[in-house]
């Protein structure tokens, strides 16, 4: 088996090791010291043996950038980047492209930190760029990027696993938009992570196709979570507290992926997202009202259950069309109503005392306080109805929430110059819709 030759560079306090596959980190060299390249055929292990994959170990120092970044232009199927633990002063973009099975490992979340707070203007504004299948990170913290922290794109069996992603300033409009973000997608795993003080979302998939995203934790994001333009998605066991909306599920025009689906929403802790909103003006994002738990908009069959949603001060849980937000889009292909939307066996509570926002300043004037814990626009595709009602397959079924109130806007007039129609009649909400099937993604238990 050969060995691979790649450019090494040493400095004071930095150190890039090709080598064996998974070693212990380098921290017992003194400065200009260096470890010979060890072809995989030397290594004593089984899993070795049969492979050339190189683990390449990077330690703190001021040219750990170009050699982080030479480990990535050089890596070949089946390698290990691996950073060292301590804290990384990165100054630009690292960036994978185009290699598939790449693996990039930290010693822990609070053991190995990527600073990128001195990124130079002109050097890219995100942490982590990546456009490669098979790719895992894990076991680090980015943070302080100018923009997304990690962006993944046109990748398929992505893995993101025990990443924080933060900025230190707190939130902050100036803060980059994604902490992790895998947009144009298939296959993505993220599972005990950590997000915080995204100025967009904290965990965001886009346009993707089969994603799970389970065990994490969000606060004080804009959104905590945010799956958007994706079809078939699990989203379970995450906490989001105190950002200004919990976990949104969204379809919006002018994409490549149209009129996201089939999203189960379960077992998570959504309370206290209340943080007023920082989101740069004219996002998305910046419509959604302080004190949301958690939103679907526009999305089409989407199951929510299980859950424990409480003390959101707007709403626990709101249903709109994409119309009732008064924007204008130009793209045929979109549907704007949400539909065959089932919201069973959840427990909230403690939400809607200080309601924000278009949909709050439309029950204030309608009803007393709080806002109800479940909350429809009413709005729905005429076009579509069947003796003055929607197929039992497109109708909301919202049952065996407990104690949850309800209240639907009725806005459907409003739109058209009246005045909305504010009812608590929850009878026509509970069409028979089945179970949505789990997501599978292949390797993944």
């Amino acid at each position: 088996m050969m060995t691979r030759l790649i450019p090494v560079f040493f400095a004071l306090g930095a150190l890039l090791w090709i080598g064996c596959r998974d070693p212990q980190p380098i921290t017992d060299l003194p400065a200009g010291d260096s470890q010979p390249s060890i072809p995989a055929s030397e290594i004593a292990t089984d899993e070795a043996s049969s492979s050339e994959a190189y683990t390449s170990v990077i330690l703190p120092g001021p040219d750990a950038q170009t050699q982080a970044q030479e480990a990535l232009i050089t890596a070949e199927p089946g390698d290990v980047i691996e950073f060292a633990e301590g804290t990384f002063e990165f100054a630009g973009t690292l960036s994978l492209d185009g290699v598939s099975g790449i693996t990039i490992r930290g010693q822990g979340i609070d053991a190995t930190i990527l600073n990128f707070k001195g990124q130079r203007k002109g050097t890219g504004g995100e942490g982590l760029m990546v456009k490669a299948d098979q790719f895992t990170i894990e076991d680090l913290t980015i943070q302080n990027t100018p923009g997304d922290a990690i962006k993944i794109s046109d990748s398929s069996d992505v893995t993101i696993r025990r990443i924080r992603t933060w900025w230190s300033r707190g939130p902050s409009e100036e803060n980059g938009a994604y902490g992790i973000y895998p947009v144009m997608c298939s296959n993505v795993l993220i599972e005990h992570c950590v997000a915080e003080c995204a100025s967009d979302a904290g965990i965001y998939v886009g346009q993707t196709r089969q994603t799970i995203v389970r065990h994490n934790r969000a606060q004080r994001n804009v959104a905590g979570i945010e799956i958007e333009n994706t079809v078939g998605a699990d989203v379970y066991e995450n906490e989001a507290t105190n950002n200004t909306g919990g976990i949104l599920v969204f379809s919006l025009p002018g994409l490549q992926l149209k009129n996201g689906s089939h999203t189960r929403v379960f077992k998570n802790q959504l309370y206290d997202n209340n943080h007023p909103n920082f989101a740069h003006a004219g996002a998305m994002v910046a419509t959604v009202p302080a004190g949301t738990g958690l939103m679907i908009m526009a999305n089409d069959h989407v199951e929510v259950f299980d859950n424990s949603i409480h003390g959101n001060q707007t709403a626990n849980c709101a249903v709109i069309s994409f119309l009732a937000t008064q924007r204008k889009f130009d793209d045929p292909q979109y549907d704007p109503y949400p539909e065959a939307i089932h919201i069973h066996d959840n427990r909230l509570s403690d939400g809607g005392n200080d309601p924000q926002g278009f949909f709050g300043e439309v029950y204030k004037q309608a009803g007393s306080l709080p806002m109800p814990d479940i909350v429809v626009d009413g709005l729905v595709n005429e076009a579509k109805l069947m003796e003055g009602e929607l197929p039992e397959s497109l109708r909301f079924s919202i049952v065996n929430n407990g104690e949850a109130t309800f209240v639907n806007l009725g806005l459907g007039a409003m739109l058209t110059g009246g005045a909305p129609a504010v009812s608590n009649d929850i009878a026509s909400f509970q069409a028979k819709l089945e179970p949505l099937p789990p997501i599978a993604i292949p390797g993944v238990e």
